[in-house]
């Protein structure tokens, strides 16, 4: 039996199973500290069968070089509390069995990629409290010197719209502190959902996230952008970002009509079925 802990910013889920296709049960509890959260989720896989290993598929920034110390610490996040926490640590101690860690993104393009079997190159973006990017190629998730942080690299803004500095308490106006959840409430009082669709927050969002997949699309010339999270579920949203991405390119990229913008093929399961290969 293998475990699995998908740890968002805002909720962690848990699952249990003996492969990542036959997941036997999931459970969510809320992201609160870093003490509590371990101790919820520890609660917990105590009423499972016992584990052989977990996986853990975590928000970032996120140690994941297994030669440093740092290995599977928080490091430095907007999240209070959480910098500097040995996440993986807490659980391998509590549990006392051994845990693989990569991104929450990460682990969601590696189940895509494995979901969708027909790529070699996928990357997956979520729209919620944060925006994260998980890239896979040939089957392996990207990691370079650390991970990949394109939720901190800055758009283009439009012309006259520099009047809202953006939520990011590390970078202000990058793609996460114009785009993200809390970006969409601070600036416009309610979620994009909520929002009546004469709303100039709309064509706004997709705006910057559109510049975000042609540029995953330019710079790493990944197949598909998988978009998933919260603000996503907007309805529209995503055809209007694709829409905005053939725009941008001008018929100027060589992989043409390969490079596509898709919902998720996992659903909500993306997250957890990663964490779930990485214990496999």
């Amino acid at each position: 039996m293998i475990g699995g802990i998908e740890a968002g910013g805002t909720k962690c889920v848990l699952a249990v199973g003996e492969t990542p296709d036959s997941i036997a049960a999931t459970h969510t509890i809320p992201t609160r500290n870093p003490d509590e959260t371990v101790a919820e989720a520890l609660d917990w896989f105590s009423t499972q069968p016992s584990l052989t290993a977990l996986g853990l598929a975590t928000f970032g920034p996120v140690g994941l070089d297994r030669e440093r110390a740092d290995y599977g610490h928080i490091l430095a996040t907007p999240k209070p509390g959480w910098s500097g926490f040995d996440l993986a640590g807490a659980l391998a101690d509590g549990l006392h069995v051994p845990v693989t860690v990569d991104t929450d993104v990460n682990a969601a393009a590696l189940a895509e990629a494995r979901a969708d079997g027909s790529v070699r190159s996928l990357a997956y973006m979520t729209v919620g409290t944060g925006i994260g990017v998980g890239l896979v190629i040939d089957g392996r998730c990207v990691h370079g010197a650390a991970h990949p942080e394109m939720g901190h690299y800055y758009p283009r803004r439009p012309v006259h719209d520099d009047a809202f500095a953006g939520v990011c308490p590390f970078h202000g106006d990058c793609l996460e502190g114009l785009a993200s959840g809390p970006a969409i409430l601070a600036r416009w009082g309610a979620t994009l959902s909520d929002l009546p669709e004469t709303s100039a927050a709309h064509e706004r969002v997709a705006h910057y996230l559109s510049q975000a997949c042609h540029t995953l699309f330019a710079t790493t010339s990944v197949e598909k952008v998988v978009l998933g999270g919260g603000v996503l579920q907007t309805p529209g949203l995503r055809e209007r970002i694709a829409e905005l991405v053939t725009e941008l390119d001008a018929g100027y990229l060589p992989g043409g009509n390969r490079h596509q913008i898709i919902a998720p093929r996992l659903g909500q399961m993306s997250g957890i079925t990663g964490a779930m290969i990485l214990a496999a």
